[in-house]
C-alpha cells in the first residue's frame, strides 16, 4: 500500500464514516483528487462517496475544473453535485474579503450537500502544509493560543454534520506522490500563485523562503506548534470549566454569582479564560467583548477578593451584561435579557 494510502486510513475514524454517505470536498486540485482517490481505494464495497464541487467565479477556467471533477468522478463510480458560487457579488454587504466570502459560501454549499444526501460527514483535503499556512497567518494576525492550534481535524459543520480533515498531518508532496504513483492528474489554480491573497502571500513569499532557506523544517515545526497549542488551549477550557463548576452559581433570573474569594489568586491568563468560557456557557454576546474589557472584570473580582475597596462597584459590558459588587465578597453578572438556559 502507498504511504499515503496507509496515512490517510490511519487517520480515519475507525467507526461511523461509511455508515452514511460521505461528502468529499473536491477542488480539481492535488490534495482533493488525492484524498477522492484515496477515500475511493479504501472505502468498504458498500460505502457511499459524494464528490462537492465548489465552481468560484474567480477564474475562466473554472468550468473545466468542474468538467474534469465530474468526469473523475464519474470514472470512479460516485456521484457528483456541483455548484456555481457568486463570489464576486457582495451585495449583501457584510464587508468580507473575498477569502472570506468564498470560504462561507462554500461551506454552506456543503451542508446543503450534505443535507441533502442525509450525510453525517463532510470530508476535506487540508494537509500540514495548510495547517502550517493557517497558523502562521493566526500568529501574524495576532491570535491567542486556542487560534495557534490552527484547524481542528474534526468539527461539528451543522447539526448532525461533522467537517473532517483526514490529511491535516500529511506533507502536501505525500498526496502528490501517490497521484503519480496512480496515473492521476490533477487541475492547477493559477490563482493560488497570486500573492495579493495572503494565503499565497505566505506559501510562496515567507513559507517557500523559510523551507528552501534556513528553515527546512518549518512545516512540521508549526505543526508541531499547533499540536501543542491545542493541548494548552484544551487544558485551560478544562481548568476553566471546573473552576466555573466549583465557583459560579446561576439564579433562577439568569444572573451569575461568583466567588470572588476564590477566583482572586489565580493567574490573570487563567481568571480571563473561565470569564471566557462564562459567556459562552450562558450565551452571553462575546462580538464586542474585548481584553480589556475581561482585564476590567477581572480586577474588580482581584479587589473584591483580597478585600480591598475597587474604585467601582459596577461594571457595564457589551452585550447587555451588568457587572456589580454584592454582599458576601461576591460578583454578581446578571443579563439585560436573561437566557432560557445555559448554554451546553
Amino acid at each position: 500500500m502507498h504511504p499515503f494510502l496507509t496515512s490517510l486510513s490511519a487517520a480515519l475514524p475507525r467507526t461511523g464514516l461509511w455508515e452514511s454517505p460521505a461528502i468529499v470536498a473536491v477542488s480539481g486540485g492535488a490534495d482533493s483528487v488525492a484524498l477522492l482517490v484515496g477515500l475511493a481505494r479504501l472505502a468498504p464495497p458498500d460505502a457511499r462517496l459524494v464528490v462537492a464541487h465548489a465552481c468560484h467565479d474567480l477564474r475562466p477556467d473554472a468550468d473545466e475544473d468542474r468538467k474534469f471533477v465530474s468526469a473523475l468522478a464519474g470514472r470512479l463510480g460516485v456521484r457528483c453535485e456541483s455548484r456555481a458560487l457568486a463570489v464576486r457579488d457582495d451585495s449583501e454587504g457584510r464587508g468580507e474579503g473575498v477569502e472570506a466570502r468564498a470560504r462561507r459560501l462554500r461551506y454552506d454549499f456543503f451542508m446543503h450537500v450534505a443535507h441533502a444526501h442525509a450525510a453525517r460527514h463532510v470530508v476535506v483535503g487540508h494537509t500540514a502544509d495548510d495547517q502550517a499556512e493557517t497558523i502562521l497567518h493566526r500568529a501574524l494576525r495576532g491570535t491567542g493560543v486556542a487560534g495557534l492550534a490552527g484547524m481542528r481535524p474534526s468539527r461539528a459543520l451543522a447539526d448532525g454534520v461533522a467537517l473532517m480533515r483526514p490529511m491535516l498531518t500529511l506533507p502536501r508532496v505525500l498526496g502528490r506522490a501517490f497521484l503519480e504513483a496512480e496515473g492521476e492528474a490533477w487541475r492547477e489554480d493559477a490563482t493560488n500563485a497570486d500573492p495579493r491573497y495572503a494565503r499565497n502571500f505566505l506559501r510562496h513569499e515567507i513559507l517557500a523562503a523559510a523551507t528552501h532557506g534556513p528553515y527546512p523544517g518549518a512545516i512540521d515545526a508549526l505543526v508541531r506548534l499547533g499540536l501543542q497549542a491545542a493541548g494548552v488551549a484544551a487544558a485551560l477550557e478544562s481548568a476553566a470549566a471546573a473552576l466555573l463548576d466549583a465557583h459560579a452559581r446561576r439564579h433562577a433570573d439568569g444572573s451569575v454569582g461568583l466567588e470572588a474569594v476564590a477566583l482572586a489568586p489565580l493567574d490573570d491568563h487563567l481568571l480571563g479564560h473561565v470569564l471566557v468560557v462564562l459567556w459562552d456557557r450562558e450565551g452571553w454576546p462575546r462580538r464586542h467583548m474585548t481584553a480589556r474589557h475581561y482585564a476590567a472584570l477581572a480586577g474588580l473580582i482581584a479587589a473584591v477578593g483580597r478585600g480591598d475597596e475597587p474604585s467601582q462597584t459596577a461594571l457595564d459590558l457589551p452585550g447587555g451584561v451588568r457587572a456589580r459588587v454584592a454582599a458576601g465578597r461576591r460578583l454578581e453578572l446578571t443579563p439585560r435579557v436573561p437566557a432560557a438556559s445555559p448554554a451546553q
